[in-house]
C-alpha cells in the first residue's frame, strides 16, 4: 500500500507539472493574443490559434493521461481485493476520496484541469470569432458546433473523464445500458456490431418495451371496479396489478438467459404468451372467474422481454449510437406508462357483440391483445436476427483492449509502470488481467455485491415500492375519499406518467451537471420522504384532493429523478463481472424493482382486511419506514460513491 501510495504520488506531481506548463504556455499566449486586439492582424490571428490548438492537442493528451491512470488504480485495487480475498478497495477509497490532502482528488477528479479546459477553449473561441467564425464551447444550439476540430476532441474528452450527463446520457444510465466509449473498442468489435445493427429490429423492440409498459398500467384504472365485478374486493386490485410482477419475477431469468443465443425467438414468445394472456384476462367477466383472470395476468407477466430489449440495445446497437437507443429507451417506457391509464380513460363502453361482454373492465384485455397481434405480425415480417456466433460470444467475454500507443504520456505514472512490468513478464495487460467472467449463479452474483451497490438496489427496492403504492391503490384511494370515477383516475395517472421525460430532460441537462449524484441521491430521498409523510390522514381532519395530488406528486417526481441517479450510481458501482452472463446488474435491479412491486401489491391487498378507511395509511407506513432506512444506508455509504 505504501508503495502504491508512493506511486500515485509521482503521477500526482507529474499532472500538476504539466498542468503548471500549459498555464504558462496559455499565459504567453493570453500575453500576444491582448497585444492583438489593440492590432488585429489576421496573420498574425490565424498562427496565434494553431498555437493554441498545439497546446489544445497537448491537453488531450493530459486528460487521456489521467483517465488511463484512473483506470490503473481502479484495475490495480481491485486486483488487490482478489488476491488479498478481502473488500479492501471500499474502504481505501472512502477514507480518501473526500480528504482535503487526498491525492486520489487528483487522479479521480483532475482538479485544476478544468479551468485549463475553459481557459484554452475560450480564447480559441475568441480567435475564431475574431476570423468571422466564432462559435463557443459553452453554446447548447446544436447548430452551434465549433468548427474548430480541437475544441469538439477536448470537450468530448473532458466529458468522458468527468462523467458529465447530458439528457441522453442522463436517460442512458436511467436505462442500466452498458455504454463505454468508441475509442474503447476494437475495430473488429465496432464492426461486429454495425453488422449486427438493423433500424427496423431496434424499433421493434423499444415496440415491445412501449406495448409492454402499456400493458402494466392500463388496468390500473379499473382492476378495483373488475374485481368487485367478480365478487371480490375492491383491494383485491392489488393481486390483480400485482400478480403480473410475481411472473416478471422468473420470466426475468429464463428471458436474460435465452438472450445469450437468440433475440427473435424469445420476443415472439413474449407476443404470442401477452397476446393469450390478455384475451384470458378479457374472458375472465363473462365467465365470471377471478381465478382465470389472475392466470392472464400472470402469463401477461411471463411474456416481460425488458431483459431482452435491455440486451438487444447493449450488444446489438453500434456506441455511436447507443446513448440515443437507451434513451429511446426510456421514452418507450415513460411514455407507455404514461399511456396506460389514458387509454383505460376512453375505454368508457358498455355493450355486448354475441356472448361476449365489451366494457371499461375487458376492453383493457381485448386492446392489448389486438396490439400484441399487430405486433407479432410485423415482429415476424420484419425483424432481422443478429448473428451469434461463438466468435461473437468470446467476444462478449473479453474485455477491450488498452488505450492507444502514441498516447504521449502512456509510459509515465502508475498506468505506464504497471503496462511496462507486464511488457517485462512477457505478458500483455489483457493476458495479465483477463476478463471478467460473469457470475454463474444469482448466488454468486450476491457474493459479489459491495456494500455499495446493496444500499443502490434498497434504494431502487424502496422508490419502486413507493411508486407501486402510489399508482395501484389510486384508484382505491380515490373512489372512497373524493368519488373519483374510472376516467378521473386515468387522467390524473397519465398527467403523472407526462411527468417522466421533462423531469429527466430537467435533471439530466441542469441539476446534473451543477451537483454531484450522490448529493441529488440524497436530496431525492429526502423529497420522496416527505412527500410520503405528506400522504398520510390525520385522524379527524378532512382529506382532501389537493393534498393528496400534491403529495402524490412530490412522491412521484421524486422518484423519478431517484431512478435515473440510483441507476446511473448503480453503473458505476457494479462489479465487472455483473456487467454480463445471465445475472448481470441489469437483471439484478430488475428483480428487485420486481420484487418491490410484489410487496406493494401484497401490502394493498392485505391492508384491505383492515377496511378501505385504512387502507391509506397501513400502505403509507411501510413506504415510510423503508425510505427511512434507505437514508440511513446511503449515508453510510455516502463516501464510497464518488465514482
Amino acid at each position: 500500500i505504501v508503495q502504491s501510495a508512493s506511486r500515485i504520488e509521482k503521477i500526482v506531481l507529474f499532472m500538476i507539472e504539466q498542468q503548471g506548463l500549459i498555464a504558462a504556455r496559455l499565459e504567453e499566449l493570453g500575453k500576444r493574443r491582448a497585444v492583438l486586439e489593440d492590432i488585429p492582424l489576421l496573420q498574425e490571428i490565424t498562427e496565434l490559434r494553431e498555437d493554441y490548438r498545439a497546446v489544445g492537442h497537448d491537453l488531450v493528451r493530459l486528460l487521456r493521461f489521467v483517465d488511463l491512470n484512473a483506470n490503473a488504480v481502479r484495475k490495480i485495487l481491485k486486483k488487490f481485493d482478489e488476491r488479498l480475498g478481502y473488500k479492501f478497495t471500499d474502504y481505501y477509497v472512502r477514507s480518501r476520496s473526500n480528504h482535503p490532502y487526498s491525492q486520489l482528488q487528483q487522479v479521480f477528479k483532475h482538479v485544476g484541469i478544468g479551468a485549463v479546459v475553459g481557459a484554452l477553449s475560450r480564447n480559441l473561441g475568441d480567435l475564431e470569432e475574431r476570423e468571422g467564425s466564432y462559435l463557443n464551447i459553452y453554446d447548447q444550439n446544436p447548430l452551434a458546433i465549433p468548427k474548430d476540430p480541437i475544441i469538439d476532441m477536448i470537450k468530448a474528452t473532458a466529458d468522458k473523464l468527468t462523467n458529465s450527463t447530458n439528457f441522453l446520457r442522463f436517460l442512458g444510465q436511467h436505462a442500466l445500458i452498458r455504454q463505454g466509449s468508441i475509442a474503447d473498442d476494437s475495430p473488429e468489435e465496432q464492426q461486429v456490431s454495425e453488422d449486427k445493427y438493423h433500424f427496423i429490429s431496434l424499433v421493434l423492440n423499444l415496440a415491445n418495451t412501449f406495448l409492454y409498459m402499456v400493458n402494466t398500467y392500463i388496468v390500473v384504472p379499473t382492476a378495483d371496479d373488475y374485481a368487485t365485478s367478480l365478487g371480490a374486493a375492491a383491494t383485491v386490485c392489488g393481486v390483480i396489478i400485482g400478480s403480473m410482477a410475481v411472473a416478471q419475477l422468473f420470466s426475468s431469468v429464463y428471458f436474460s438467459a435465452w438472450s445469450n443465443r437468440s433475440y427473435f425467438r424469445p420476443l415472439l414468445f413474449s407476443s404470442v404468451v401477452l397476446l393469450l394472456g390478455n384475451v384470458m384476462y378479457a374472458l375472465a367477466y363473462d365467465l365470471d372467474s377471478l381465478a382465470i383472470l389472475l392466470a392472464g395476468r400472470v402469463l401477461c407477466g411471463m411474456g416481460s422481454a425488458r431483459a431482452v430489449n435491455r440486451r438487444y440495445i447493449s450488444d446489438c446497437v453500434p456506441q455511436r449510437i447507443r446513448m440515443q437507443a437507451s434513451a429511446a429507451f426510456v421514452s418507450a417506457s415513460a411514455l407507455g406508462m404514461a399511456c396506460g391509464p389514458a387509454i383505460a380513460g376512453l375505454l368508457q363502453v358498455n355493450y355486448r357483440v354475441y356472448a361476449v361482454t365489451i366494457n371499461q373492465d375487458t376492453l383493457p384485455g381485448w386492446v392489448m391483445a389486438f396490439g400484441w397481434l399487430a405486433y407479432l405480425v410485423w415482429l415476424w415480417i420484419s425483424f432481422k436476427e443478429p448473428v451469434l456466433g461463438d466468435a461473437d460470444e468470446e467476444g462478449r467475454r473479453q474485455g477491450s483492449s488498452g488505450g492507444s500507443s502514441s498516447l504521449g504520456y502512456r509510459k509515465q505514472g502508475l498506468a505506464g509502470e504497471y503496462l511496462l512490468k507486464q511488457d517485462a513478464q512477457g505478458e500483455s495487460d489483457q493476458e495479465e488481467t483477463p476478463a471478467p467472467v460473469a457470475a454463474p449463479s444469482i448466488g454468486e452474483a450476491y457474493g459479489l455485491l459491495t456494500p455499495s451497490v446493496k444500499v443502490q438496489l434498497l434504494i431502487y427496492f424502496m422508490l419502486k415500492f413507493s411508486m407501486e403504492i402510489l399508482l395501484s391503490e389510486s384508484s382505491v384511494v380515490t373512489s372512497y375519499y373524493f368519488g373519483w370515477n374510472t376516467s378521473s383516475v386515468a387522467v390524473f395517472l397519465a398527467a403523472l406518467g407526462l411527468t417522466v421525460l421533462p423531469i429527466n430532460a430537467v435533471v439530466g441537462t441542469y441539476i446534473s451537471n451543477m451537483f454531484e449524484d450522490r448529493q441529488i441521491l440524497v436530496a431525492s430521498e429526502a423529497v420522496l420522504l416527505a412527500g410520503v409523510a405528506l400522504s398520510f390522514h390525520v385522524p379527524g381532519t378532512a382529506y382532501t384532493a389537493a393534498q393528496y395530488v400534491c403529495s402524490a406528486l412530490l412522491t412521484f417526481v421524486a422518484a423519478e429523478v431517484l431512478e435515473g441517479v440510483n441507476l446511473s450510481l448503480l453503473s458505476q458501482v457494479m462489479p465487472a463481472r455483473l456487467s454480463r452472463g445471465t445475472w448481470n446488474g441489469g437483471l439484478l435491479s430488475t428483480e428487485a424493482g420486481t420484487l418491490a412491486r410484489v410487496a406493494a401489491d401484497g401490502t394493498i391487498t392485505l391492508a384491505g382486511y383492515l377496511g378501505q378507511g385504512a387502507l391509506l395509511n397501513a400502505t403509507l407506513l411501510p413506504s415510510l419506514l423503508i425510505c427511512a432506512a434507505s437514508i440511513a444506508a446511503t449515508l453510510s455509504t455516502y463516501n464510497s460513491l464518488f465514482y
